[in-house]
């Protein structure tokens, strides 16, 4: 069982791990290097538990303790109690939810390990919205797609924002990043995947017609928001696919794009 310490100054060096949550540049250089990541809300602390993340630590304001409780009971790592404005000042902005976590990061699999057991994946080229890469990963878990795999310059799935807009999914479908770009992509090939590059190109086959729902193995790319997959990437596609769009629409929000395409290439969708 965890103690509960009531902390009243913001300087506690206990409190190291939640300095400056919203300073993107700085968490997205300390969380990796430490080895840590942050998890807001109840429902995302405890889907992290779950998916078996050790807790370092919680942060919790006073009306979050009794919510928490079967966890302080369970988990060893301290707790830490404030007052919300003392989180706030810690951590830079306004803690709406009232439960935060530090989480250990867990050692990343690699591409080849995921690429085994996997029939579904999802390749993500530069996308680094961490907000893009939440709903990414939020749609790739609800729709059955098995692994996803970051370009280098991917954002952290694993930074405070991406989990929250992911409720956690993030937990639920095993990444990996690719060493070299695009090169790596001709890992992908030979593992039998059929790579398959989204594009809003009017060159681009309706993903309707090419119906990867069929294939045996489908890797389907994604590129940042705005500028898309790159040349070098659309060139190391077996094709380019597109989603039919009505009343003058060329494209649509990478996340939203990401769930109607996830969509098409799932396993079990009924014919037409």
């Amino acid at each position: 069982m965890a103690d509960i310490i009531t902390v009243d100054d913001p300087d506690d060096p206990r409190l190291s791990d939640y300095i400056g949550l919203t300073d993107v540049e700085l968490r997205r250089r300390r969380e990796p290097a430490e080895g840590l990541f942050i998890a807001e809300g109840e429902k995302v602390i405890r889907r992290a538990r779950l998916a078996g993340y050790e807790m370092r630590s919680m942060l919790l304001s006073a009306k979050w303790v009794d919510v928490m409780r079967d966890v302080i009971d369970e988990v060893p790592a301290p707790v830490y109690a404030v007052a919300p404005d003392l989180a706030e000042r810690v951590t830079g902005y306004h803690v709406h939810r009232g439960a935060l976590a530090s989480m250990q990061r867990k050692p990343l699999p690699t591409s080849d390990e995921l690429l085994t057991a996997a029939r579904r994946v999802v390749v993500m080229e530069s996308v680094n919205d961490h907000t893009n890469i939440g709903a990414i990963f939020r749609s790739a878990a609800a729709l059955g797609m098995d692994a996803v795999l970051l370009s280098p310059d991917c954002a952290d799935p694993l930074y405070r924002r991406s989990v929250k807009v992911s409720m956690g999914a993030v937990f639920s479908v095993p990444y990996a990043r690719l060493e070299a770009w695009p090169k790596s992509l001709e890992t992908v090939r030979e593992a039998g995947f059929r790579l398959l590059a989204l594009t809003p190109d009017a060159k681009a086959t309706s993903i309707d017609e090419a119906a990867p729902h069929r294939l045996e193995r489908v890797a389907l790319m994604l590129g940042a928001e705005g500028e898309g997959l790159t040349t070098k990437a659309l060139m190391a596609a077996d094709e380019w696919v597109r989603i039919p769009m009505a009343h003058g629409v060329d494209s649509l929000n990478v996340g939203a794009a990401a769930a109607v395409a996830f969509y098409a290439v799932a396993t079990g969708r009924p014919e037409n």
